[in-house]
């Protein structure tokens, strides 16, 4: 019989696959720090967007898997550039006016415009913080603040101080001629404006742990680098973190690809082992832009939340990450409906088929039970027909339908209706357009009417379904899609549309007619 690991050490599920190649880290002796560093990076810069969440998820993920093939422990550390010195005023926080005055200083030494935190990058890590624990995420949240000011990376940046030229050597060859004359890899915190300064070193003196500089008014300045009162640019940055904290493995955006030799190189430089990368595809807007923290585009991840549970989330989540995807909100209905139908399979597959199904990835194992007899596209269509405003009036149509369910026995049904509810009033509502049908097609849909007028079968949706392929196959539809297409057009304002004989099924036979009736007399649009 073929064991979970036997299995797992098979899969080609890609969270499995990427596990293998971190164990592979440690075939011949275990970690000295005694577990399996995961990490994340996250820059607090904006309110944080569903690509942040993803990190994290993904990362879960692949670290779960390790748990299958390996006996090491693992951590999880989502680590957040909240020292970062705030180089724009986000579009979408009030009070920008105020931000402006901040600008360059570091995030969390700018006020928080919500006035809710201490500072504005306190509250961005709130906010993430806030929902990778909704989503009962196992992690632990570093600030880059406290670590500087804290004096954790105080070894490495006297290192850096040591290796100043070495570090130097591989960021410049990566600079632009211009870019090169100013660049140092220190950043110091000016100890009067407290803003973050960009500009060239007169001396490192690696005894001392010290840097000299001039600033922005000429003034010369000699700085520790310890003690938070120098960071490093944000390139150097990820490489010295790695090295510091012996990170095993960390995922991070096509963007950042081409600088992965830097990181590596960086990291070396100071002593450390480079970890295993693991590069996503980008997350793109309704417009095929990447999304974007500062901008707002795209969808954030209380949006998601309003009309769709977390798990659907975590399963967009799962597909295809090395694929650029659209994140808008017209991708949620399928996510959603997929997620149960991969859910629903789960109980019938043997182990290798389970390690596959992308619900094992999102709990971890232990997937819960589909109580969702109604998909959640016919929900929205439900409500397009119905007129219901309330989840109490979708629900007389579905136990008409499944008499056996109920709110409490089908609890991820009735939060369905809610969600199915709020999207059609958000987004189906005011871009339905409801058109004429044509001589041929008034003609099928009056044929249809009279059929099901006669219709002794009951609610059974294949059998309906197959009445209406009948009627489009009897009226000459070729392909047939163009029959569906033209059902959903007339009658529910939309291009597509569910299985139609289940859609009868749901809403009624009597309703149905009265449906068609309404839309061959021109009264829905």
């Amino acid at each position: 019989m073929t064991t979970l690991r036997d299995a797992a050490m098979n899969s080609k599920a890609w969270p499995f696959e990427e596990a293998r190649r971190v164990l592979k880290r440690y075939e011949k002796k275990a970690p000295e720090k005694g577990h399996v560093l995961f990490e994340t990076g996250y820059g607090p810069s904006g309110l944080p967007h569903i690509g942040t969440f993803g990190e994290v998820q993904r990362t879960t993920m692949i670290r779960r898997a390790f748990e299958i093939i390996s006996d090491i422990p693992t951590r999880l550390l989502c680590f957040s550039d909240d020292m970062d010195g705030m180089r724009k005023v986000p579009e979408n926080v009030p009070d920008g006016d105020m931000l402006r005055e901040h600008l360059q200083r570091p995030l969390t030494a700018v006020p928080d415009p919500f006035g809710e935190y201490p500072s504005f990058g306190d509250h961005n890590n709130a906010m993430l913080r806030r929902f990778l624990d909704t989503f009962g995420f196992d992690y632990e949240f570093a600030s880059a603040t406290e670590y500087y000011k804290a004096g954790k990376f105080d070894h490495m940046l006297m290192m850096c101080c040591e290796r100043y030229d070495a570090i130097m050597e591989i960021m410049l060859a990566s600079l632009r001629e211009e870019r090169q004359q100013t660049y140092s890899c220190f950043l110091p915190i000016h100890p009067e404006t407290g803003r973050v300064l960009y500009v060239p070193m007169k001396n490192v003196d690696a005894r001392e742990g010290t840097i000299t500089f001039d600033d922005e008014t000429g003034r010369e300045w000699t700085l520790p680098v310890t003690g938070g009162n120098v960071k490093l640019q944000w390139k150097p940055d990820f490489g010295m973190r790695w090295a510091a904290l012996d990170v095993d493995f960390e995922m991070y955006g096509k963007d950042h690809s081409t600088n992965t030799p830097i990181y590596d190189g960086i990291c070396r430089v100071l002593g450390g082992r480079a970890p295993e990368h693991f590069t996503y595809e980008l997350f793109l807007d309704e417009n095929g832009q990447k999304i974007s923290k500062s901008k707002g585009n795209g969808l954030t991840i209380d949006e998601w939340l309003t009309y769709a549970a977390t798990e659907s989330l975590g399963y967009y989540m799962y597909q295809k990450p090395k694929t650029a995807k659209r994140m808008y909100f017209d991708v949620i209905p399928k996510a959603v409906d997929e997620y149960h139908q991969q859910l629903k399979a789960y109980p019938t597959q043997d182990v290798g088929a389970q390690l596959a199904n992308p619900v094992w990835h999102i709990h971890g194992g232990t997937p819960p039970e589909s109580h969702m007899v109604v998909p959640f596209a016919m929900l929205l269509n439900l409500a397009s027909v119905a007129g219901a405003k309330d989840k109490a009036g979708l629900w007389g149509f579905i136990q008409r339908y499944a008499p056996e369910a109920s709110a409490e026995g089908n609890p991820d049904l009735d939060a369905a209706a809610d969600y199915a509810l709020r999207y059609f009033r958000d987004f189906v509502a005011p871009t339905r357009v409801f058109r004429a049908p044509s001589e041929v097609e008034r003609a099928a849909m009056q044929d249809l009417a009279a059929r099901l007028g006669e219709w002794q079968g009951g609610l059974d949706a294949e059998a309906l379904q197959s009445l209406v392929f009948a009627v489009g196959k009897d009226h000459g539809f070729e392909p047939l899609r163009d029959w569906f297409t033209a059902l959903y057009e007339v009658l529910l304002g939309a291009s597509q549309g569910p299985r139609f004989g289940g859609f009868i099924a749901l809403y009624g036979v009597e309703e149905t007619i009265a449906l068609i009736g309404k839309g061959l007399a021109g009264e829905l649009g």
